[in-house]
């Protein structure tokens, strides 16, 4: 016999909630992204978002959720709201049915009004497909904006007019282009207009809430293992003019022409498929890794030095969004580097420098020169540069050159030991490891203490 779609969703849900819901003084509902998930066909992962609500107060809500052997996190009055977690270490959060008014412009509700009607509370929310509820008890979707549908069609459709719905909260522009990246779903006519008539108004959304949304659609792949999902939410911000708001120095390559021998796109859509191309850890320096041709562009009128000019941008873009120093240090390094013998004119030796002294990066710094190089014709095939690279690496891995200071024939206290000061031991070290780089056959301890006393040690 064939389980119902409401069925079938019921057995999904945590054994809590079920156990909640008979204890609910009121009928008790799951809304938003689990059941929107589940109606996509997109499956429910462990950190699947478990949102909850009903007509009942917050006391009500409490006590339900004690009886049901669920902990009180947190409780806010004045919304309604409370944080739950349940002895498995699961956590949702229940919220009272309301309306919400927002004054134009500001990220959080001016006021709040606790209702009784389910459809008003959907009406407070962004999407349709985001307005759908489940009533665990009776079993069955509750759809008051005909939401499912809109998920069927995969279209983004706001729960009102939605110059009113970007209006009120900025951030919603933002998760129109997470939820197009993750799940291929596409605003339709009046939403997308809607956002674009208020771009300007995600200049009031903070800077770290902007680099968290921007980090989800740069991942959005993981979701469904789509190629291209990132690609979507970024053309969403491109077309609603976002983009220009939150990262002004990318979207300046929006249209500017490069020599057609070598690229078939302009700089901001050469960058866009960069970043697809890209594996998940080096997004960020792939989308960002010609940010400073426009600048070049602008004042030199031509691209030279956009290799160096953009590291420097990079680096003040991700400082502005508030990044982990970290990823800062390693995009501007990679956007740097990224250039490096793109032309193939660096001789051997260099090479050999470069891939010792950058050896942490080199995994990385191979895969966006990869990218980079098949986001300018959408070429698959091995770029020349990498290929060069990886050749003369297996060339020095095959002589035994060592590409860390603990692979060297030495240490430090042979090094003091053999005459070198102390202060100067580490300089010593790294000289010795870009000796041995030109020919692994010199990582001989006799050798490298010879050519150490000679440079380090003041005869008396």
């Amino acid at each position: 016999m064939k389980i119902s779609i409401a069925r079938q969703f019921y057995e999904l849900l945590p054994s809590s909630l079920k156990r909640l819901a008979q204890l609910f003084p009121k009928d008790l509902y799951v809304v938003g992204g689990s059941v929107r998930d589940f109606l996509a066909g997109i499956p429910l992962g462990t950190d699947a978002d478990w949102d909850i609500c009903a007509d009942a107060d917050e006391t009500s809500a409490c006590e339900a959720a004690r009886a049901a052997g669920f902990s009180v996190k947190a409780v806010y009055s004045n919304t309604g709201t409370v944080k739950l977690q349940d002895g498995d270490g699961l956590g949702c959060e229940y919220s009272r049915f309301r309306t919400d008014l927002y004054v134009r412009g500001k990220h959080t509700p001016e006021t709040i009004a606790f209702t009784s009607d389910i459809t008003q509370d959907a009406r407070r929310r962004d999407f349709c497909a985001n307005a759908v509820y489940y009533d665990i008890r009776n079993e069955e979707f509750v759809d008051p904006l005909g939401g499912i549908r809109d998920i069927h069609l995969r279209k983004l459709r706001t729960v009102a007019p939605a110059r009113k719905v970007f209006g009120e909260d900025g951030l919603r522009l933002l998760r129109l282009a997470r939820f197009s990246a993750q799940l291929g779903f596409y605003p339709d006519r009046d939403c997308f207009l809607g956002a674009r008539a208020n771009a300007a108004l995600i200049k009031d959304i903070v800077p770290e809430r902007i680099f968290a949304e921007l980090c989800a659609i740069l991942q959005a792949d993981e979701r469904q293992g789509d190629a291209w999902a990132p690609y979507r939410g970024m053309d969403i911000l491109r077309g609603t003019g976002v983009l220009g708001y939150i990262l002004p120095e990318l979207a300046a390559g929006d249209g500017l022409k490069q020599p057609e021998a070598y690229h078939a796109y302009d700089v901001l859509e050469h960058s866009l498929r960069c970043m697809c191309y890209a594996p998940a850890q080096i997004r960020w320096a792939a989308l960002l890794h010609d940010v400073g041709k426009p600048y070049c562009n602008f004042r030199d009128g031509n691209f030279h030095a956009h290799a160096e000019e953009g590291a420097r941008i990079a680096g003040d873009i991700l400082v502005r969004l508030r990044a982990p120093k970290k990823l800062i240090e390693r995009v501007r390094r990679l956007v740097l580097l990224h250039m490096r013998d793109y032309d193939l004119n660096m001789r051997e030796n260099k090479v050999r420098l470069t891939l010792v002294r950058e050896y942490p990066l080199l995994g990385d710094l191979l895969a966006l020169k990869q990218a980079d190089y098949s986001a300018c014709k959408d070429d698959l095939s091995p770029a020349p540069c990498v290929m060069k690279w990886e050749c003369i690496l297996a060339k020095m891995r095959e002589e035994g050159v060592p590409f860390t200071q603990r692979k060297l024939a030495v240490n430090g206290q042979d090094l003091r030991e053999a005459g070198v000061p102390a202060a100067r031991t580490g300089e010593a070290l790294t000289e010795l490891l870009e000796y041995c780089a030109e020919n692994g056959a010199r990582n001989e301890r006799e050798r490298l203490l010879s050519r150490a006393k000679k440079l380090y040690v003041t005869e008396k």
